[in-house]
């Protein structure tokens, strides 16, 4: 049997979107010509171009495609079938009590992951027990709670470990080395883990220190994903008590671009950052 590599639905429903509104302008249509020449609502054609169908039919890219006049067969099953993934379910699905946003989907397909963790380290380079005290949080809570909440972090951790893993960028605040998180024992494990990770050859890890002063990401912490492929633009994500935040323009990624470059100039190189996490880890002997 073929194997296939791991794929994110998402990731497909946003190139099968950006695949048709291409479509679409290149016969120099608006969204309500293309509706009315498919005998449909324009609101259905504009939540298929922004990826709020989740389920696009075969009838509908029929449709479509005969509205665009596309006669290539290889186009229209390539259409078939980026509708076809869209529609799975990952294995993140089943964990949608842990996960509070679509980040897990979407690092799945990324070929570069870059991140500023201004708290705690990056959930990515967690170790079990870490974990642990995190999702508690001086809160109590059941034993298979817990459990759910590490095995789907480790599932998640497994990109790193595949043929061909992500370019792994951290951008890690000293604050989330000093704080204490599940006792010094945990914490020397975790820092030691940090140490370990940064030796591999698609994970650099840099912190910024406190003697850095003010920087550029002072309002909180962020991810932004890049994907190989040109038709699955990059984006950045960010989490807040309430909603999962994904920011797609082209302002919004220059923003989140040129703050990450900053921090990488006011943050220790990566073997300076090594020393730090080392010091760290001695002081909590």
């Amino acid at each position: 049997m073929e194997h296939r590599p791991p794929y994110s639905p998402s990731v497909r429903r946003r190139r099968l979107s950006a695949e048709l509104r291409r479509l679409r302008e290149s016969c120099g249509m608006t969204a309500a010509q293309a509706a009315e020449r498919a005998g449909w609502p324009q609101s259905k054609v504009t939540k298929i171009e922004l990826g709020e169908r989740k389920n696009v039919t075969a009838q509908d890219l029929d449709a479509l495609c005969n509205v665009y006049e596309v006669e290539d067969r290889q186009v229209r099953e390539a259409l078939e079938g980026l509708a076809r993934d869209a529609k799975q379910r990952g294995w993140w699905s089943k964990y949608k009590d842990v996960f509070s946003g679509p980040l897990p989907d979407f690092e799945t397909e990324a070929s570069s992951i870059r991140t500023y963790e201004s708290q705690v380290v990056p959930g990515l380079l967690q170790l079990p027990e870490y974990i642990e005290a995190v999702f508690e949080g001086g809160q109590v809570h059941e034993p298979e709670v817990i459990e759910r909440a590490v095995a789907a972090r480790l599932r998640r951790q497994e990109i790193l470990n595949r043929f061909d893993p992500p370019e792994l960028w951290v951008v890690l605040d000293e604050a989330a080395l000093r704080r204490v998180i599940g006792g010094a024992d945990v914490m020397r494990k975790q820092i030691q883990h940090l140490i370990h990770l940064a030796a591999r050859h698609n994970i650099t890890i840099q912190v910024a220190p406190f003697g850095a002063g003010a920087h550029a990401a002072l309002v909180g912490s962020f991810v932004i994903l890049d994907f190989p492929a040109p038709l699955d633009p990059s984006l950045a994500y960010a989490e807040t008590y309430a909603a999962s935040l994904l920011m797609e323009t082209s302002a919004e990624l220059s923003r989140y671009n040129a703050v990450f470059g900053h921090l990488q100039g006011s943050a220790l190189s990566a073997a300076e950052s090594v020393k730090l996490m080392e010091a760290v880890m001695s002081q909590l002997e």
